[in-house]
Protein backbone atom coordinates (compact mmCIF):
# COMPACT_ATOMS: atom_id res chain seq x y z
CA UNK A 1 0.00 0.00 0.00
CA UNK A 2 1.53 2.65 -1.39
CA UNK A 3 1.62 6.07 0.73
CA UNK A 4 0.05 9.11 -0.50
CA UNK A 5 1.99 11.82 1.22
CA UNK A 6 5.70 12.27 0.20
CA UNK A 7 8.78 10.89 1.61
CA UNK A 8 11.66 12.77 1.34
CA UNK A 9 15.21 10.64 0.63
CA UNK A 10 18.63 12.23 1.03
CA UNK A 11 21.57 10.87 -0.55
CA UNK A 12 24.08 10.43 -2.93
CA UNK A 13 24.15 9.41 -6.54
CA UNK A 14 26.85 6.94 -6.30
CA UNK A 15 25.65 5.08 -2.64
CA UNK A 16 24.61 2.07 -3.02
CA UNK A 17 22.45 2.04 0.26
CA UNK A 18 20.95 4.78 -1.61
CA UNK A 19 20.17 3.02 -4.96
CA UNK A 20 18.93 0.17 -3.02
CA UNK A 21 16.40 2.24 -0.98
CA UNK A 22 14.81 4.21 -4.20
CA UNK A 23 14.71 0.47 -5.73
CA UNK A 24 12.57 -0.75 -2.35
CA UNK A 25 10.33 2.59 -2.64
CA UNK A 26 9.98 2.21 -6.42
CA UNK A 27 8.49 -1.50 -5.36
CA UNK A 28 5.92 -0.18 -3.05
CA UNK A 29 5.21 2.49 -4.81
CA UNK A 30 5.53 5.43 -2.67
CA UNK A 31 5.89 8.75 -3.96
CA UNK A 32 9.29 10.67 -3.05
CA UNK A 33 12.04 13.29 -3.41
CA UNK A 34 15.49 12.43 -3.49
CA UNK A 35 17.58 15.05 -2.30
CA UNK A 36 21.52 14.06 -3.20
CA UNK A 37 23.10 15.87 -0.57
CA UNK A 38 26.49 16.27 -3.11
CA UNK A 39 24.38 19.07 -5.29
CA UNK A 40 22.21 20.22 -2.77
CA UNK A 41 24.09 22.06 0.58
CA UNK A 42 20.88 22.89 2.88
CA UNK A 43 20.24 18.83 2.18
CA UNK A 44 24.02 17.78 3.56
CA UNK A 45 23.06 20.28 5.94
CA UNK A 46 20.31 18.54 7.49
CA UNK A 47 21.80 14.85 6.96
CA UNK A 48 25.07 15.93 9.52
CA UNK A 49 22.61 17.85 11.59
CA UNK A 50 20.41 15.08 12.09
CA UNK A 51 22.89 12.33 12.19
CA UNK A 52 25.44 13.99 14.68
CA UNK A 53 27.66 15.31 12.31
CA UNK A 54 28.24 12.41 9.80
CA UNK A 55 26.99 12.46 6.42
CA UNK A 56 24.72 9.12 6.92
CA UNK A 57 23.10 8.10 3.72
CA UNK A 58 20.40 7.27 3.15
CA UNK A 59 18.37 9.50 5.62
CA UNK A 60 14.64 9.18 4.91
CA UNK A 61 11.60 11.26 6.37
CA UNK A 62 8.22 10.03 6.11
CA UNK A 63 5.43 12.14 6.49
CA UNK A 64 4.63 11.09 10.46
CA UNK A 65 8.22 12.84 11.14
CA UNK A 66 9.45 9.57 11.32
CA UNK A 67 13.31 9.43 10.31
CA UNK A 68 14.81 6.21 9.07
CA UNK A 69 19.03 6.23 8.76
CA UNK A 70 20.76 3.47 6.51
CA UNK A 71 17.75 1.31 6.95
CA UNK A 72 17.57 -2.17 5.74
CA UNK A 73 15.05 -3.24 2.69
CA UNK A 74 12.92 -4.77 5.45
CA UNK A 75 13.24 -1.68 8.03
CA UNK A 76 12.20 -0.22 5.17
CA UNK A 77 9.37 -1.75 3.48
CA UNK A 78 7.74 -1.85 6.94
CA UNK A 79 8.25 1.56 7.49
CA UNK A 80 6.29 2.64 4.22
CA UNK A 81 3.59 0.54 5.11
CA UNK A 82 2.67 1.77 8.47
CA UNK A 83 2.60 5.35 6.88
Amino acid sequence: MATTQEIKVYGTKWCGDCRRALRVLDAQKALYTFIDIDQDPEGRQFVIETNNGNRSVPTIIFPDGSILVEPSSRELEEQIKAQ
